[in-house]
């Protein structure tokens, strides 16, 4: 970002991107986008608030898996955002200590969550095994560098430290409101238009 001095870069990991009421871009619009990584080469992140029409019984069944156990067969897959959306990404609770059990597994810094790729985690989950606490999207949302920051420049974004329970234990639709309260005022107050004072 300009004038900031070098080695202050700002790091959102671990952070709710809550989308702007203004924001014009309809992939996003009305979104909230927990970010498991942000460095200098740019950031990762899925969209935590926008189910689409497949349920985890319907994906595992397409993967050649059994079925999880209720209620996580009757859970939504969600959009994660428009890269890769062909391809599963799976935000859990950090199984075990010193590294994960599944391999392709991001370990998301100061926030006890990982993010897998491969379909290990699928089967421990399809066995009875593995995480109890999951969201799974098709796709996830990237920002190459200096994008990410760029749009937050423009507010397009509010940032707040993410809160897991809104993740896992909040339902679909109150997730937006709800990240927005951590921030701790009336999301009512929001302004339509995104611009500068």
């Amino acid at each position: 970002m300009p004038g900031m001095a070098a080695g202050s870069r700002i790091d959102l990991t671990n952070q709710f991107l809550i989308a702007m009421p203004g924001m014009a871009d309809d992939t996003f619009k009305g979104t909230v986008v927990y970010l498991c990584e942000h460095s200098e080469k740019g950031a990762l992140g899925l969209v935590i608030n926008r189910p689409i029409d497949i349920k985890l019984k319907n994906l595992f069944e397409k993967v050649d898996l059994s079925e999880p156990p209720a209620p996580l067969a009757e859970q939504p897959v969600y959009f994660g955002g428009p890269v890769q959306t062909e391809r599963g990404f799976v935000l859990h609770e950090r199984q075990g200590e010193g590294g994960s059990p599944y391999n392709s597994t991001l370990a998301i810094a100061d926030s006890g969550l990982e993010m897998t790729t491969s379909k290990d985690v699928l089967e421990a989950m399809s066995n009875g095994a593995g995480p109890k606490k999951v969201l799974i999207t098709l796709g996830y949302s990237g920002w190459d560098a200096g994008q990410l920051e760029d749009e937050l420049g423009r507010n397009g974004w509010l940032t707040v430290g993410a809160d897991p329970a809104i993740i896992f234990d909040t339902p679909t639709e109150k997730r937006y409101d709800r990240a927005l309260s951590l921030l701790g005022f009336d999301p009512r107050m929001l302004s339509q238009e995104a611009g500068h004072a």
